[in-house]
């Protein structure tokens, strides 16, 4: 037994020892790739000597003498912190995930090469101007030199997922930067899933119910459109698709791309210079999508936001002009409805009768699987669309196809030359020019000069005609002609204002037009709630200053709890019998008295948000699961305009409140009473009997995941950014839910950048992003920002490059190759 047992000891050492040298191994090839921003290098492709001095948040500030020079310095410094991201951002939008993922990512694959987003954008790179020809190609000229400098030096292969998937890297070209531009124009729009989640509904449900939980705004009830079951009969009906797949580049319908975005003229700010504020809100995800840098043009430095793979400042300032970006919610998408020839699959009906498929192949490299191979075809709308995406299947009628029209599916795009140019501009007038250039995705743009204050809605907008048969609202018949876009309009008809009376602009995804059909832009918005805080807490104030604007900007405050939970609550508050303690009935009292005294503020430190957002979803699914049965899933996020509709009865819709199989006839009251007791059941069991002890951010946890790593088991631990946080869905410090699943308040979507800038005293202007400059998991600028971000705080950046060397970690220096 003795000799047994020293020889298992043996083995057991053994095995320990290997597994401590793996991990060692490991730890010394991914460091390996870490950058050291100390570092200088001989490089071919600048013109002269480019710095690259990094401050005290690893943000580079790209010191050169000429604008091409600025661009290689700004490839090298995303390609040196942010390489697996731009390969990932490039494959996902080239349809070539499953070369490194299997199988698991061929439908997102497919849904790529269907769209054709990357055979649009190489056609899209022939058609720029010289400057911007230029500037991409001086960009990739950067990319390109880090990857020689990562071969030739054995650098850890750039980054270390590389070790784990196929480390080959393409050079990076134009292409490329226009495929992710296009790629984020996917991501910020909901229109297409939207469509079809109305069509599924419309065969459950009367009109006036439609309306109820799809509001029309901003147009009056529409009597004459045609019912979707005789427009097509025999479509399936069913539940549209919820699940999302890996690296799914489709936004869940209500998470189309959200924004805050406000600035104020002289005469309302404290330093009598315009104020501006900026939050994008997009899915969290380690690092963030975005990544912060200053560089040096010929027409001065600009500094603020970048995308990875993208040569240029999105979103951020100069000396003279400051702009930030809201979703314009724009209807930039319709789903068409093909017939096919009976007698030839490869024709569809048209006006003028059938007419053949244009057609591709192709073929995705699946590893550990064998090739697939996909027919790929356009009609003279778009696209057909493959599988389930958008929702289609569960509308499209047996012996038909569902294609896509949607405005960036096209190769006139020059929409990243808009994007330089509007680094370049040094007026509002300027920005508005170089603006005009840009397709999708179409954005609220709001500026800010040293004098004026705009905002301007940008981006290509279909022109529908008056006759279309179903608005964009569902589904059309693409046999039709009336159905058909007519190009899309000036860009001098875009919603446009500057210097408001009142001194201030403001968007919050709400409504920027009245409009009607077909000059409406949208019926569908992204905010009803916010702009009501924002609107209050900027007139609360003849004056602004800077602190004023970031207290604005991480605002916690749910306007849409303030108007429901009297509603809702009105005939519970204080009422009924004196009960024991440790029952149902108590604990409901106890619930009900705290949100009483409740202000509505998502505090991450209190149980009122939480009770509020478990309650709010519980009474969203008693109100629809009856009449929409397995549907239901498709409208499960608590929506605060159908719930209002429903409690002062809008329209007869307090019908929602009783359940049709029973016999007796459930009130409002009723339905709110057992909604909040199935919420409380819900939340003992997760978080304890004792209601005091509950936390908002307990449950609301901003998981920053990353991509590829974050759902391995222990190395999920080390790659994930989790924080406890506040705000909720309707609040200006935005943090979505999904409403759903193992973790229904897990913040999902936020603010992945903030900044605000002050003209009166340029550089106390302030940025963050929600995890770090790296996207490396062993770098300490990994996650730094990431507790200032969840705290509301941020960094200083100044266009004054003598600011950041003071507090510099490093100077990178590119020095040209001798020929």
């Amino acid at each position: 037994m003795a000799f047994l047992f020293r020889w298992l000891m043996r083995a057991f050492l053994a095995l320990a020892v290997l597994a401590l040298a793996a991990v060692a191994l490991a730890y010394y090839l991914a460091q390996q790739s870490l950058p050291d921003y100390g570092r200088s290098y001989v490089v071919e492709g600048p013109r002269a000597e480019i710095e690259i001095l990094r401050d005290s948040h690893a943000v580079p500030h790209i010191l050169a003498t000429e604008d091409s020079d600025a661009f290689f310095g700004l490839g090298f410094a995303h390609a040196q912190d942010r390489l697996w991201q731009m390969t990932l951002l490039r494959r996902t939008a080239q349809g070539q995930l499953s070369e490194l993922f299997g199988p698991e990512t061929v439908p997102v694959d497919e849904l790529m090469r269907a769209l054709d987003i990357y055979g649009l954008s190489r056609r899209a790179a022939r058609s720029q101007d010289a400057a911007t020809t230029a500037a991409m190609e001086a960009y990739c000229a950067g990319v390109n030199a880090w990857l020689r400098v990562v071969q030739d030096e054995a650098l850890g292969r750039g980054a270390p997922e590389f070790f784990l998937f196929n480390p080959r890297i393409a050079p990076w070209t134009p292409a490329d930067s226009i495929a992710i531009l296009k790629l984020m124009a996917l991501q910020l729009t909901d229109k297409a899933e939207r469509e079809t989640l109305r069509a599924a509904l419309s065969l459950r449900l009367p009109p006036e119910r439609l309306r109820d939980i799809l509001p029309e705004s901003p147009n009056a009830p529409v009597m004459g459109l045609p019912d979707y079951s005789e427009l097509f009969p025999g479509a399936p009906g069913g539940p549209i698709r919820t699940a999302r797949v890996a690296f799914d580049p489709t936004p869940a319908v209500g998470l189309g791309g959200a924004s805050n975005a406000f600035a104020a003229m002289g005469k309302r700010t404290a330093g009598g210079a315009p104020l501006l504020a900026t939050d994008p809100h997009l899915a969290l995800s380690a690092p963030s999508i975005w990544m912060l840098a200053r560089m040096d043009l010929a027409e001065g430095p600009v500094m603020g936001a970048t995308i990875p793979g993208v040569p240029a400042v999105l979103i951020g300032r100069n000396a003279d002009l400051g702009w930030g970006l809201t979703s314009s919610y724009l209807d930039d998408q319709d789903i068409y409805i093909e017939r096919l020839n009976p007698a030839d699959p490869n024709e569809y009906l048209t006006p003028t009768g059938y007419a053949r498929f244009e057609n591709r192949g192709a073929a995705i490299k699946v590893k550990g699987g064998p090739d697939v191979t996909l027919d790929l075809r356009w009609s003279r709308h778009g696209p057909v669309i493959p599988g389930d995406w958008f929702g289609a299947a569960a509308v499209t009628p047996p012996g038909d196809v569902a294609s896509l029209a949607w405005t960036a599916l096209t190769e006139d795009d020059r929409s990243i030359g808009a994007a330089i140019g509007l680094m370049r501009a040094r007026s509002i007038r300027e920005a508005r020019v170089a603006a005009a250039n840009f397709v999708a995705p179409s954005l609220n743009l709001t500026l800010a000069d040293h004098e004026s204050v705009a905002l301007q809605m940008i981006g290509r907008a279909p022109i529908r005609q008056a006759g279309h048969t179903s608005q964009g609202r569902v589904p059309a018949p693409g046999w039709l002609a009336v159905n058909d876009w007519q190009g899309t309009r000036p860009f001098d008809e875009n919603p446009w204002v500057e210097d408001p009376a009142s001194g201030i602009v403001v968007n919050t995804n709400n409504r920027i037009t009245d409009a009607r059909f077909p000059d409406h832009l949208s019926f569908d918005w992204g905010d009803d709630h916010r702009i009501l805080r924002a609107s209050k807490l900027l007139n609360d104030r003849q004056y602004h200053s800077l602190d004023s604007f970031i207290e604005i900007q991480t605002d916690t405050v749910s306007e849409a709890a303030r108007v429901l939970l009297p509603l809702i609550a009105r005939d519970l508050w204080y009422s009924g019998e004196p009960v024991a303690e440790d029952t149902a009935a108590r604990q409901r009292q106890l619930a009900l008295e705290r949100l009483a005294n409740w202000n509505g503020a998502m505090s991450e430190h209190d149980p009122e948000p939480l009770i509020w957002a478990a309650w709010a979803r519980a009474l969203q699914r008693r109100l629809t699961v009856d009449e929409l049965g397995a549907l239901s899933v498709s409208v499960q996020r608590p929506d605060p305009v159908f719930i209002e509709r429903v409690y002062r009865n809008v329209d007869g819709a307090g019908v929602w409140c009783d359940v049709a199989r029973s016999t007796v006839v459930e009130t409002c009251v009723e339905m709110a009473r057992r909604a909040l007791d199935d919420a409380l059941l819900e939340l003992s069991e997760a978080y304890g009997p004792r209601l005091e002890s509950w936390r908002w951010g307990d449950a609301h946890q901003a998981v920053h995941r990353h991509q590829t790593l974050g759902d391995i088991p222990v190395l999920g631990q080390l790659v994930n950014i989790t924080q406890s946080t506040a705000g909720g869905d309707d609040t200006l410090m935005r943090g979505q839910t999904p409403a759903s699943g193992p973790e229904p308040y897990r913040n999902t979507h936020a603010a992945g950048f903030r900044a605000v800038y002050d003209f009166s005293d340029p550089d106390s202007s302030v940025f963050v992003i929600a995890t770090g400059q790296s996207g490396h998991p062993m770098s300490r600028y990994y996650d730094d920002q990431s507790v200032l971000w969840r705290r509301g705080e941020y960094i200083p950046m100044s266009l004054d490059a003598s600011l950041a060397r003071a507090g510099s970690i490093g100077s990178t220096r590119l020095t040209p190759k001798a020929p």
